[in-house]
């Protein structure tokens, strides 16, 4: 920048007398502040050893906090919408979950601050299959301009829930919609639980629920752990007498496609009539299909051409059983499903559900994750490999531009104090390191490095041209660029601080990448004024105790007179600037074999 010119304050039109003479004020202090920090830097790098000893203890202290906050990897977000889940008995007829879904939609219409609300009888809401017993609300919440922070999508669902708790027919409650489209049917955690030793489904059954209860006792790490999965859905079973059908001629798969075509429906083919397609579908009347004893008057044709009773084939006999049957990797699974109560990281609670599953699960049963769970586990220390990678990225480039490895390390060292900012302004507003915040880490190693370059190269500058020792040069340094630093420091933290206070939809991830460049920033800015010239001295002094790579002199080939060519080491000593001709006489190239 250039130097600041003083004007007289009477000239110039009378309103901006006051202008100039705030500016005149601003001046004087910022000189005052620059005189009173080029004295603190002198001090500071005469004391390296000890300023190593506060870094290693912020070092320290940066590892304590980062190994201290809880991890998590995508933010629950408010999105305007709740997803709402209602579970009558097992058994239960299409009728009745009609009838509570109605009376629940009614009631959640009359809360405030619902807008409207779409609900579906016959849907199972956390897997989004068939049940006649369940049923699935999408409510959607007014605009959140119309909302204060009081009546946000967790306010909403607990206020919902609290009306809804009059309905005794039916278990009613809400899951938050995943915070990443396409990623799950919900929000929360979703594990998987496996039965690896074919127990049955009555004690995979028993399992879930004994997981479930166990992360009930642990409401500080988890909340709303819940299975859906359950054995006493009623059906009907049919052995068949696989022994006496082939006696009669008739083959056990002409049986189950019977069943299938009048219990279910078959395709059979397309016809075209008056221009119009129409498909044509076998299956029997529903009033042939609505008795247990239906069954048994069903018909198959033997290998004779009679027709065989299934009554005569098969045992029908009433029991229980999984309405839906999962498998996950190949094995049959029950879902446990669940979230993380406010304030507390996703990680935290997919630690907790995995030291309870180690406990409570029996021999035989394991688990495995799925949904954003997965992806959060699969991702594990991405972030920090990716920072780690990104400062070496930038350790490497400093190098080639300074063609050495000391001044990038002058540089490079600020960065772990912009982790250190970061994160205890995370702490500060309670959230976990997540994904965005990661981001936000890697954002800030350019920030820091950008600082301390311009301390870096004009102390370089004026070692190497004003002839200065490297103390003098760092106080020189460190004095003249704090304005741009300040100046530029200030105008991107002003620049994140929408971010970090924001509101509305997806609020939660900007306040999460805001806070971390926020707080980083200014952890960089004032740490970077204070250890980069410190850096810097350290830095040069061990360049100097360093040994010089020196080319070894070797026998140089001779032209046809027998005069050695001239070391190229000589040439390039030659000051780019002086003529030739003061350093080789007319001639001389040729003699000595130097082209050009």
């Amino acid at each position: 920048l250039k130097p600041h010119v003083e004007h007289d304050a009477n000239s110039g039109p009378r309103w901006m007398k006051p202008i100039k003479y705030a500016g005149d004020k601003f001046n004087a202090g910022f000189d005052w502040l620059s005189d009173k920090y080029g004295a603190l830097t002198a001090r500071l790098v005469r004391a390296g050893m000890i300023m190593l000893v506060i870094y290693a203890g912020l070092i320290l202290m940066t590892g304590w906090r980062l190994t201290a906050t809880p991890a998590g990897f995508i933010p629950q977000q408010d999105q305007g919408f709740l997803i709402g889940v209602v579970q009558l008995p097992p058994g239960a007829s299409l009728e009745r979950t009609d009838a509570v879904v109605r009376k629940a939609s009614a009631i959640i219409m009359d809360t405030p601050g619902v807008q409207n609300v779409a609900a579906f009888a016959g849907l199972d809401g956390a897997s989004f299959s068939s049940s006649s017993n369940g049923g699935v609300f999408f409510v959607k919440l007014d605009d959140w301009s119309k909302r204060g922070k009081d009546m946000s999508a967790d306010a909403m669902a607990g206020q919902v829930m609290g009306r809804l708790g009059g309905i005794e027919e039916a278990n009613i409650f809400f899951l938050a919609p995943p915070p990443v489209e396409g990623m799950g049917n919900a929000g929360g955690f979703k594990m998987m639980v496996q039965d690896r030793s074919g127990a049955g489904y009555q004690a995979l059954e028993q399992a879930a629920n004994g997981l479930v209860g166990a992360a009930a006792q642990s409401p500080q790490t988890t909340v709303g752990v819940f299975s859906q999965f359950n054995t006493g859905s009623p059906r009907l079973s049919a052995e068949i007498d696989r022994d006496k059908a082939l006696l009669m001629g008739v083959q056990p798969g002409d049986i189950y496609d019977a069943l299938g075509t009048y219990l279910g429906s078959t395709y059979v083919n397309d016809f075209n009539l008056l221009g119009r397609t129409f498909r044509v579908t076998a299956q029997a009347e529903a009033d042939a299909r609505d008795d247990p004893a239906d069954i048994a008057a069903i018909k198959v044709r033997s290998a004779s051409g009679g027709m065989v009773p299934l009554g005569s084939l098969a045992t029908i006999n009433d029991e229980t059983g999984p309405i839906r049957v999962v498998r996950y990797n190949m094995f049959p699974a029950a879902e446990v499903q669940g979230g993380a109560p406010p304030g507390v990281a996703s990680g935290d609670a997919l630690a907790t559900m995995e030291e309870l599953a180690a406990k409570n699960l029996p021999q035989g049963f394991s688990y495995e994750w799925t949904e954003l769970a997965f992806q959060e586990k699969a991702a594990g220390n991405a972030g920090v490999l990716v920072f780690g990678l990104a400062v070496v990225f930038v350790f490497l480039v400093l190098a080639a531009q300074y063609e050495a490895f000391t001044l990038p390390l002058a540089v490079i060292l600020i960065v772990p104090m912009c982790i250190l900012a970061a994160i205890l302004g995370v702490n500060l507003r309670g959230q976990d390191n997540n994904i965005l915040t990661q981001i936000g880490l890697i954002v800030l190693v350019a920030l820091a490095a950008k600082n301390a370059i311009l301390i870096v190269e004009f102390a370089k500058q004026s070692e190497e041209e004003h002839g200065v020792d490297r103390f003098e040069a760092a106080v020189r340094a460190a004095k003249t660029r704090l304005r741009p630093i300040l100046m530029t420091s200030f105008a991107f933290i002003l620049g994140v601080l929408p971010l970090a206070i924001a509101s509305g939809p997806g609020a939660e991830m900007r306040q999460a990448l805001g806070t971390a460049v926020f707080f980083g920033m200014i952890g960089v800015t004032i740490f970077g004024l204070i250890f980069t010239p410190v850096f810097y001295v350290l830095c040069r002094g061990l360049a100097a105790k360093l040994p010089k790579a020196q080319r070894k002199e070797k026998d140089y080939p001779t032209t046809g007179g027998g005069t050695p060519h001239t070391p190229i080491d000589s040439i390039d000593r030659i000051p780019r600037s002086a003529s030739r001709s003061r350093y080789f006489p007319s001639g001389t190239f040729e003699e000595k074999g130097i082209r050009g």
